[in-house]
């Protein structure tokens, strides 16, 4: 909004001061302060809000340390996250480009289905929330708008130079192929770049948008849980995704970048640049909702939250093209929900083999089987935004080590 203005009035009145809002760099800086800001200040009012009609969720007696302390915390707290991303986003963004609607959309409608679980869980007292297949359905209709605008937009592209780009050969044009080509980079591997139409046989080459949409789906279904199931502990995955969303902020700056992904031998793809406003608000917006939600938190973020940040980050990493470098970036969120699905899977088994069944963790999610062992959850959270750190560190190697 303020993007557009400010453009139209330095085109028309030569306004003094209103060209900065063409650089990239200050509008990313903006959208981060504003969402830091907007976060602190309207945080506390929402908890207020959300206090005074009671709006916290039933909390199951697991026997954990500090767990009875945490009644009548509200929940929904995802709200002030949504809302740091969007308002600076609105502001700072140019609104006519094609990743910052698919963005928006992604925020508002994954935060929806959020609010309906929060809600149904707070209204019937229970864990229940919102049924599973209503999720689903609703994380496959991201997938399917998400990969329809991917296949189908022509504004979105890859491009590859047929020559070496630097300053001054720049200024005479360079040759080079767009592609609508459904191609994605593989980590740690030299000629990195990977078409899925390659996955099939030739005859069935038309029918790569298909496998495409299904691994899309799979992607937001697999880190929206990730997300939601670390969301355990105070601070927790809000922390992990501001690691992870300044991780792809730089690579979505670097990709958008004609110099910098020719010199790191990366897909540029164009117009993916107005995308790090949005990612730094996202990244703003979580480091501001850790000032209410760290320990011991004056709010949860509620699936209004951890089932926005997890989608958030998928469809960034699917649309930087990095979605095969989720399981390391992501890794705390692929740990968590491994060692649930272990833990079902060794119970059951032990169960039909011995009659009775056995428990490979002392509790799932992970972050629970620590607060067992007697370990603060303070220091487990500060420990596994370390490893997150470690593992974005790992996936930005990637750009030079192949």
């Amino acid at each position: 909004m303020l993007y557009n203005l400010f453009e139209y009035l330095n085109n028309n009145y030569d306004l003094i001061g209103a060209g900065v809002f063409q650089y990239l760099s200050f509008r990313a800086g903006m959208a981060a302060i504003f969402s830091l800001i907007i976060s602190i200040l309207l945080g506390k009012k929402i908890i207020n809000i959300l206090s005074k009609f009671q709006l916290s969720e039933n909390i199951r007696d697991l026997d954990l340390e500090g767990q009875k302390e945490k009644k009548g915390t509200p929940t929904m707290g995802g709200i002030i996250i949504l809302i740091s991303i969007l308002i600076p986003t609105i502001l700072f963004a140019d609104l006519d480009n094609i990743y910052i609607l698919i963005m928006l959309f992604v925020t508002v409608f994954v935060g929806l289905i959020g609010f309906i679980d929060d809600y149904l869980k707070i209204k019937n007292k229970n864990k229940d929330g919102l049924k599973g297949r209503f999720k689903i359905i609703g994380q496959i209709i991201i997938g399917i708008v998400v990969s329809y605008i991917i296949i189908t937009n022509d504004s979105i592209i890859v491009r590859n130079f047929t020559e070496s780009i630097s300053q001054e050969n720049l200024k005479d044009g360079i040759e080079y192929i767009d592609s609508k080509d459904l191609i994605t980079t593989i980590p740690f591997v030299k000629d990195n770049e990977f078409n899925y139409k390659w996955l099939l046989p030739e005859a069935l080459h038309d029918y790569t948008w298909l496998l495409y949409g299904l691994l899309i789906i799979f992607i937001i279904s697999a880190v929206s849980n990730g997300a939601n199931i670390t969301d355990g502990l105070d601070g927790l995955a809000a922390g992990t995704s501001a690691i992870v969303g300044i991780t792809l902020s730089i690579f979505i700056y670097l990709s958008g970048n004609i110099i910098f992904s020719d010199y790191l031998n990366i897909l540029y793809i164009p117009n993916i640049g107005e995308l790090v406003i949005f990612s730094f608000a996202f990244v703003g917006a979580c480091i501001g909702f850790i000032w209410y939600n760290s320990y011991p938190a004056q709010v949860f973020m509620g699936d209004t939250g951890s089932l926005s940040i997890g989608a958030i980050i998928a469809v960034l990493a699917i649309i930087v093209k990095k979605e095969l470098l989720i399981p390391l970036l992501c890794g705390i969120f692929l740990i968590e929900n491994l060692s649930v699905i272990i833990q079902v899977l060794y119970f059951k088994h032990t169960k039909k083999k011995y009659g009775e069944g056995k428990r490979l963790f002392l509790m799932a999610p992970l972050h629970h089987h620590y607060q067992k062992k007697g370990i603060h959850e303070t220091k487990i959270v500060a420990r596994f935004w370390m490893v997150s750190i470690l593992l974005a560190i790992m996936t930005l190697a990637t750009l030079k080590l192949r």
